[in-house]
């Protein structure tokens, strides 16, 4: 997005009290939270059967385990992205001190 978009966009959306990130990116994150809620159900299922002692191949239970930590670890490093950016431009501007 050129800069002077995303300057137009910032304005709008404080004049409009609108959260800044413009919608197809607000989307887009969204939809990534999501997608990486799936993507860590999926590495629970496999590490789930890998515990109880099923035969699989490919990754092992240690990269398995670490894979999930990552997933959720970015899911909600991103869901907590989003909230702050909501919660910052329904406050507004607050002065220090007060």
């Amino acid at each position: 997005m050129a800069s002077a978009t995303y300057a137009s966009v910032l304005v709008r959306a404080h004049l409009r009290s609108l959260a800044p990130i413009p919608k197809d990116e607000l989307i887009a994150l969204k939809q990534a939270v999501s997608e990486l809620s799936s993507v860590g159900r999926n590495l629970n299922q496999i590490a789930r059967a890998a515990n109880q002692g099923d035969r699989m191949s490919g990754p092992g239970r240690e990269n398995l385990n670490a894979m999930i930590r990552v997933s959720e670890a970015l899911r909600d490093r991103v869901r907590n992205l989003l909230s702050a950016n909501l919660r910052s431009w329904e406050e507004g501007h607050v002065e220090r001190g007060q």
